[in-house]
């Protein structure tokens, strides 16, 4: 989650309708509310050879992918074998085309997932305060509260997604969302552009996996030590072969969230680094796109949830934030962001935000931005162009 000082306003006062009891009816993320059941998954990812390594356990990059590093003047045994490391600015793949994430097996174990730090960012005043007039009065904030675990059972879809930047490991939260083109077997993952993709001053991030029901039993820093990976990862690790950003993030994204973050939003196509199963079929559930970028006043309630990682949390847990949602503008000239009450920190960046339409619970936006005091978050409005780069994921790759 990106940070942002703004100047004071006045705040919504808490609503005595959202009571705890009916919210958590009202959103809840279980596999029944996802038209699927978590009992029918299976509480352990598929561990049939892993589909990126040969026969002598050697990583092996698709011709593909190799040489679509080759154009850039990259050499893919080097890659694979570190040479991600190198973030020269000149071969910073960039553009839409030339997303390349090969699976590095192995890479994320337990202890390097736990090192990644939140991708936490700021937003100037001034970026802040030019929408005043359009946007809403600060919302009182709403304190986040810890999901139920096992998380499989209370939140199926919600996960992590990690990710290297030139400053480290990062993470990120994601949503496993339907494909509407392959029903029961979808493979995508909804998150935060600025969770994929550095904007306009940067390029692709590198290693990008998503793990469904993180640490599903929620166990504290303590009691994982010298955990074993089922423990941290109990679906596995999900490579992204391919990802889809807004071009609006892409040139107009920056450290400052800039013109981009009115459609920091993203979609990512993930592969198992072993087995062969769907994620869906994996994690037994999966929520829709609501691309019908409702009003405040229509969507009457929204929950985020996220693995909160800046202190006062370490995002080792699973956390959600229900409230009634208002307007922010960073800009007149661009759309309007979702936004409610809630003290998450960052690492809950990209995590899934959820209405009940029609009585099911669907995404209807992610976390993108938040204040320097953690009191609030706010998310993109999911409309047509985001319904595009679903649908064009959907129909491209979802297939793989």
């Amino acid at each position: 989650m990106r940070s942002t000082r703004t100047s004071a306003a006045p705040r919504r006062g808490r609503r005595s309708v959202l009571a705890a009891t009916g919210l958590v009816a009202a959103l809840a993320l279980t596999a029944t509310a996802c038209d699927g059941s978590a009992d029918s998954a299976s509480d352990k990812p598929d561990v049939t050879t892993s589909q990126a390594a040969d026969g002598g356990g050697k990583v092996q990059i698709p011709a593909e992918l190799a040489g679509k590093l080759k154009e850039h003047g990259i050499d893919a045994d080097r890659w694979k074998d570190g040479g991600w490391k190198d973030w020269d600015k000149d071969k910073w793949l960039s553009d839409a085309k030339d997303f390349v994430n090969p699976v590095i097996e192995g890479l994320w174990k337990p202890d390097r997932m736990q090192s990644a730090k939140e991708a936490d960012k700021t937003v100037t005043t001034k970026d802040a305060s030019a929408g005043q007039g359009v946007s809403d009065p600060d919302p009182a904030p709403v304190r986040a509260q810890a999901e139920k675990t096992p998380y499989h059972r209370n939140a199926a879809p919600v996960g992590k997604v990690f990710f290297d930047s030139p400053d480290g490991p990062a993470v990120c939260s994601g949503t496993v969302v339907k494909d509407v083109n392959h029903p029961g077997k979808s493979n995508l993952v909804w998150t935060a552009g600025h969770c994929v993709h550095a904007g306009g001053s940067g390029g692709w991030y590198r290693n990008i996996t998503f793990v469904p029901a993180y640490n599903d039993y929620g166990k504290s820093e303590a009691e994982l030590t010298n955990a074993n990976p089922t423990e941290i990862a109990p679906y596995g690790n999900w490579w992204a072969d391919w990802a889809s950003t807004s071009n609006q993030w892409i040139q107009g994204g920056s450290e400052t969230g800039g013109e981009g973050a009115a459609y920091d939003y993203a979609v990512l196509h993930v592969k198992p680094e072993r087995g062969s199963k769907s994620l869906e079929e994996t994690v037994g559930a999966a929520l829709d796109v609501d691309f019908s970028a409702p009003s405040a006043a229509e969507a009457r309630k929204m929950g985020a949830w996220g693995y909160p990682a800046a202190p006062p949390y370490n995002g080792l847990k699973m956390f959600k934030c229900v409230d009634i949602p208002g307007r922010f503008s960073l800009s007149p000239t661009l759309p309007t962001m979702h936004r409610i009450g809630c003290t998450m920190t960052g690492g809950s960046s990209g995590g899934g935000w959820f209405r009940v339409r029609n009585g099911k619970s669907v995404l209807v936006s992610n976390t993108s931005i938040g204040p320097a005091d953690n009191s609030w978050l706010a998310g993109p409005q999911l409309g047509r162009d985001a319904e595009t780069l679903y649908q064009n994921m959907s129909e491209t790759y979802g297939g793989r």
